[in-house]
């Protein structure tokens, strides 16, 4: 499937009609503004509005346009870094405190949901992590142990995964593990929020913070929402130009759905530890009135943003070609997308104060491939900041720390230097400017000595902007899966005609 301009979209999208928003028109004063409305954004202003806030959403697209929508939405505690390597990094205290936070994360989805009588597919069930092509049996014990030594006994190892045909070899069972729809969820918390005094808009970029005693967030309409505390949910953050930028990096994944016949895939999520890494997982249908069909999600082939070594459609391509080996009673494909991924140094989310600002100002990044339990911990935990209540989880997740490690320390200097080498791609030739660009395609152009992105439309019409990211002045690359100009070194996304879609650019590329 794919919208108007080309980018793919997902399953969760068909069949929910979110409230009808309009954009920021005017000038307006709030107890607290939050900045983004997928999950940790839409979380954080349900759960501040029930506590008596007066909460103002804004939103650059739409409820849920962003990364949210591009979720394979698996609800887990079984972490991918895994709990032996925390241990290592954080000690066995915060790897337990960890444990709890997104196991408490499920839990608290599932108490919305009860609250508020939402029908979207909610089921608890088991996960299995099972040997992948380059795994090893040793990597189940170890993980194994690792979770015994944190007091969680009910994982077990078993002989064989429960579907053969995915791994002939031994799994990890994780019991109470969990997967829902996230928009049909979210729509509902958004709609709480509308109907019990909170305000939310839409198609409403913001290009300007100016944070003090008050915080005001300026939109591109020139409005502003004056509020006590900031919270900026945007997956990576937009407000800071520099220092959470260095603690973390973006990736591409990647997902296609594949009709399988109901019952010949046991329910449950499935996840190897392989490179490249693959996460299944069962979904119903939309629209499909026989429900003899469920989808089969399949998500992996994780690259570095603006970084990949082939064209990203083959990367669905390969994700497909592994699940027919895996699950033979696939059937045709019906979907695929792309979502970007936030991997910190240090493998934990960034939840809470925002380092070197004022202390009403927070944020969420960090997903590591958890959005939805990271995003639900973020509306738990920052709610209790602004409300002045005391979370065991704050300085798990906070920001400002530093992990001293040799494995933080060596992720650092690997992401940071790979950074620093994109620079190097001033000095490389672009494609010629005689070169043909193909309709709906895009490339990096020399003209003299600058870099051009040129993207020519359907119709065959050249659109030029400057290739030069306004973020930190990356050169921008194409992506042929999401029709945008992705950058290197932050994860700064643009559309084929040069405007911001993702941070933490916020302002568009330069029109030539």
């Amino acid at each position: 499937m794919k919208n108007n301009t080309g980018t793919s979209l997902s399953v969760w999208q068909p069949g929910v009609t979110m409230p009808t928003t309009q954009p920021l028109a005017a000038h307006v004063t709030t107890d607290v503004c939050v900045v983004g409305a997928g999950i940790s954004g839409l979380t954080t202003a349900y759960l501040l509005t029930k506590a008596g806030c007066k909460v103002t959403v804004l939103e650059a697209k739409d409820i849920c346009g962003g990364e949210t929508s591009r979720t394979t939405a698996h609800l887990s505690w079984a972490l991918d870094d895994r709990y032996s390597k925390l241990i290592q990094v954080h000690g066995k205290a915060n790897a337990l405190l960890a444990y709890q936070s997104h196991s408490d994360a499920i839990k608290q989805i599932e108490q919305i949901i009860k609250d508020e009588k939402i029908d979207c597919e909610f089921e608890w069930l088991p996960g299995y992590l099972f040997l992948g092509a380059t795994d090893t049996e040793n990597q189940l014990d170890e993980e194994l142990e690792a979770c015994r030594s944190l007091g969680i006994t009910d994982v077990v190892k078993l002989k064989q995964c429960p579907l053969h045909s995915v791994s002939s070899g031994p799994c990890l069972e994780f019991p109470n593990q969990a997967q829902f729809h996230p928009t049909k969820y979210l729509e509902v918390i958004a709609r709480y929020i509308l109907e019990h005094g909170g305000e939310i808009y839409t198609h409403s970029h913001v290009k300007e913070f100016d944070t003090g005693v008050v915080h005001r967030a300026v939109t591109d309409a020139g409005f502003a929402v004056t509020a006590n505390h900031l919270v900026v949910c945007t997956n990576t953050p937009v407000n800071d130009f520099v220092t959470m930028h260095t603690k973390q990096s973006p990736y591409r994944t990647y997902v296609v759905g594949l009709k399988v016949p109901k019952g010949s895939v046991p329910t449950a999520l499935y996840w190897d530890d392989s490179d490249p890494y693959h996460y299944v997982r069962l979904a119903k249908i939309a629209g499909d009135g026989n429900q003899d069909s469920e989808v089969l999600i399949v998500g992996g082939e994780d690259h570095k943003t603006g970084q990949s070594s082939t064209d990203e459609n083959e990367r669905c391509t390969c994700l497909e070609d592994w699940t027919r080996q895996k699950f033979p009673m696939v059937q045709e494909r019906l979907f695929q997308w792309s979502g970007q991924v936030m991997e910190p140094i240090d493998y934990l989310g960034y939840i809470g104060r925002n380092p070197g600002d004022i202390k009403t100002v927070y944020i969420a990044t960090g997903d590591s491939g958890h959005g939805m339990t990271h995003g639900t911990i973020a509306g738990i935990l920052i709610t209790d900041l602004i409300l002045k209540k005391a979370n065991p989880w704050e300085n798990l997740y906070d920001p400002g720390r530093v992990t001293l490690s040799l494995d933080t320390a060596k992720e650092f200097l690997k992401e940071n230097l790979n950074v620093a080498g994109q620079y190097f791609d001033w000095l490389k030739p672009g494609t010629s400017a005689k070169e043909e660009i193909a309709p709906g395609t895009g490339a990096v152009v020399q003209k003299g000595m600058s870099k051009v992105a040129v993207y020519c439309d359907p119709q065959g019409n050249k659109h030029e902007c400057s290739a030069v990211c306004t973020h930190l002045g990356c050169m921008v690359d194409w992506n042929a899966s999401e029709n945008s100009w992705d950058c290197p070194c932050h994860g700064s996304r643009f559309d084929p005609f040069g405007k911001v879609v993702a941070g933490p650019a916020t302002k568009d590329l330069e029109k030539l």
